[in-house]
């Protein structure tokens, strides 16, 4: 048979329904040329639309997405846990809001896709303006620079700018330049998986058994309730994990329902509905059990390779920082976000929460261990007194000195330990934005320091390995769990001093003494080898 060339774009978008906010200012032009009208852009457009967009998404949120968070609330099955975390994000919501204290401390990676009409005239690299703006927005506001540069193959520093970001830019007919701003946090972006998988998944038992194990397996330590999204097929790995990037920000929402002969990308409500069930009956809820494991599920079908069936899985956190963005011959646009998330919590409060044991940190560690080893996990403390702060580069360079001289600092003893890294400090505040970091990483470490009678009780984020509930229970320490995603309701109400302890130089990621007054912790791993989450 005889093939026809026929071409239909691979993601049709559909009609953007999106509301928009113009921004002020006059950096366009309309020039005609070859019988054709063309818009001249001033570079500052560029920029002015990226540090505007970065700066509302670390403060601000879709109305879609607090909706989602507030009907937690109202739902009769979903577990008191679920409503206190999606209580404790809400108020982290109208916290953040005010514009001081950005909703995550992990202000995240730029990321900027653009579609560039074949009209727009920049006479610039766009790239360059672009990262202009987010320059502004990191450096002028109370954000965090998270991003490494190498200077060798095993030596990396700070940018001290969040730079570089991640742009790609394509090119596209019309007169419009159309973007997708994300903030990707690293929690967030790291559990995006990929798997290279062949025909024989195609069917229905064979991928039902495949996401009934790879959801629950994506854990709660990138903060849920998610927003997932799958992406099954796609002509290669890299265009696949770009969809789930798109999908899970809310930018694919409108494609088809079916696809078709021309091999276009389609969402698959029935799978949807399918992983959401999944996602329920994991039961891990929202970070401490329940049913609120994820908000929303996109699932999307691309054109393969006869050989090929490319399958991502990837989370959008409950910092759902993602904005549109636009530019037309009328102006500059950008996405309206909600700046009133306390309308989400009118009327509302929590009944019924269990019992919170109130643990003294000025109080000896051993005793404060004898105290929590009446309780069980899942059991919710409220900490009061000095906390050592330490994360990833802290643990390695502590861990170094523990194996070249048997020994650290004793504060590394004497205190429970906070896997954190804070935002910039906003002027007259004790702390910037404040929230735990992913627990998992800093796993290798844990059974070396308390074998030492180091760090015999830990805070963070997030589900461990095995290996620590073992070391737990060999050593007799614990591994609390705090929300995440709730940084600015931590800085604001839990955090009063902030001091560095080592390590200055590093930044973020010094080792810091903070004090805390009735922040909450849940038992996640005892002294007994109990696991909340094994249960």
């Amino acid at each position: 048979m005889k093939s026809e060339f026929k071409y239909e774009k691979l993601l049709q978008y559909g009609t953007d329904k999106t509301k928009y906010l113009k921004l002020p200012g006059n950096y366009i032009s309309v020039k005609k040329a070859f019988g054709r009208k063309f818009l001249q852009l001033k570079p500052e457009a560029l920029s002015i639309l990226s540090e505007t967009a970065f700066h509302d998404i670390a403060y601000y949120l879709r109305a879609t997405h607090l909706k989602q968070l507030a009907a937690i609330l109202k739902d009769k099955k979903a577990s008191d846990n679920d409503r206190y975390v999606a209580f404790s994000l809400l108020k982290n919501a109208v916290i953040s809001a005010e514009g001081v204290l950005p909703m995550c401390q992990d202000t995240g990676t730029a990321n900027i896709i653009g579609y560039k009409g074949e009209s727009i005239i920049t006479g610039i690299e766009d790239s360059e303006a672009l990262s202009r703006g987010v320059f502004n927005s990191y450096t002028k506001n109370p954000l965090r620079y998270s991003q490494l540069v190498p200077l060798s193959m095993l030596e990396d520093v700070n940018s001290g700018s969040n730079l570089p970001a991640q742009i790609d830019i394509s090119a596209v007919p019309g007169e419009e330049y159309r973007f997708l701003f994300v903030a990707k946090g690293g929690g967030s972006a790291n559990k995006t998986s990929f798997f290279a998988e062949t025909p024989t998944i195609l069917n229905e038992a064979a991928l039902t058994k495949f996401l009934d194990e790879k959801i629950p397996a994506i854990g709660v330590a990138a903060c849920p309730p998610y927003h997932l999204s799958i992406v099954i097929g796609g002509t290669s790995p890299e265009l696949n994990l770009k969809v789930n990037k798109m999908a899970a920000a809310g930018f694919l929402d409108n494609l088809p329902v079916k696809g078709n002969r021309s091999g276009i990308g389609f969402r698959d409500r029935v799978w949807e509905k399918k992983v959401m069930e999944i996602a329920e009956k994991c039961g891990l809820g929202a970070q401490i059990l329940g049913r609120y494991f994820a908000l929303d599920a996109r699932v999307i079908r691309l054109p393969r390779h006869a050989a090929s069936v490319h399958i991502s899985i990837g989370v959008s956190c409950n910092a759902h920082r993602n904005a549109k963005g636009k530019i037309t011959e009328d102006g500059i646009y950008i996405e309206a976000l909600e700046k009133n998330p306390a309308k989400y919590l009118k009327g509302v409060s929590l009944k019924g929460q269990e019992t919170i044991t109130e643990i003294d940190l000025n109080r000896p560690v051993a005793e404060n261990i004898k105290k929590m080893s009446s309780l069980r996990p899942g059991a919710l403390l409220s900490l009061t007194g000095p906390l050592v702060v330490a994360r990833d580069i802290a643990h390695a360079r502590l861990n170094a000195l523990l194996e070249r001289n048997g020994k650290v600092p004793d504060y590394f003893k004497n205190h429970f330990v906070y896997y954190a890294g804070p935002a910039k400090t906003p002027e007259g505040m004790a702390s910037g934005s404040f929230g735990p970091t992913t627990a998992q990483r800093m796993d290798s470490y844990l059974d070396s320091f308390m074998k030492h009678g180091y760090s015999l009780v830990s805070l963070a984020k997030g589900n461990r390995s095995q290996k620590v509930t073992d070391s737990c229970k060999k050593y007799g320490g614990f591994y609390l769990g705090t929300i995440g995603g709730a940084a600015a309701l931590v800085a604001k109400e839990n955090i009063s001093k902030s001091e560095v302890l080592d390590y200055p130089e590093l930044g973020m990621e010094a080792v810091r003494k903070i004090e805390v007054n009735g922040m909450p912790a849940f038992i996640i791993s005892d002294s007994r080898g109990g696991n909340l989450y094994a249960q």
